[in-house]
């Protein structure tokens, strides 16, 4: 399987953007693909709404980021978080791709 992070909203409309990033992360993963969502798995015991657990979110998933082949982005509307995400990978030289139902994902 290969590994990608899977950058997308989180804050907001928290209920579809989860839901979206479920979505994603299950046709990656009957794909071929092993997808990282660090807003699905660090809201579980960190609270976005608290802004050093936030940031510690972020830190976490810039982490796993270092570990993945691929980043997908995955809406057109871009987030605060998924901006800050979207320069880490730029500075670091990751593949970037962006993601969408229709188009799967195709490098950008």
């Amino acid at each position: 399987m290969i590994p990608v992070f899977i950058c997308s909203p989180y804050s907001g409309d928290v209920e579809n953007n989860v839901n979206y990033a479920e979505k994603v992360c299950r046709r990656a993963s009957l794909k071929g693909y092993a997808p990282y969502a660090p807003h699905l798995f660090c809201t579980r015991f960190l609270n976005d709404q608290i802004p050093n657990e936030r940031r510690a979110g972020m830190l976490i998933g810039k982490e796993f980021m270092n570990l993945v082949d691929e980043v997908w982005i995955c809406s057109e509307a871009i987030s605060k978080g998924m901006e800050e995400e979207i320069r880490y990978a730029i500075s670091q030289g990751m593949t970037i791709r962006f993601y969408n139902e229709l188009t799967e994902a195709r490098l950008i």
